[in-house]
């Protein structure tokens, strides 16, 4: 699934933050995700997502790009 939304949450220190898709579901993503090499996205930053399922089957962002 891909989708369009906002960076709503980061954390440099933990590596983790989530993206709020335009039709409100939220996905979590870790900085690996985050397209380009960079490990740093800013909150509210307009991103295009890939989403897949995890191993316990909940949907989270694999792919981060900035638009």
């Amino acid at each position: 699934m891909v989708g369009v939304g906002a960076v709503i949450d980061f954390s440099l220190s933990r590596g983790l933050g989530e993206v709020q898709l335009d039709g409100g579901e939220v996905l979590s993503f870790h900085a690996t995700a985050i397209s380009g090499g960079s490990r740093d996205i800013a909150v509210g930053t307009r991103v295009v997502v890939e989403a897949r399922a995890t191993h316990r089957g909940r949907l989270q962002a694999a792919e981060v790009t900035p638009i």
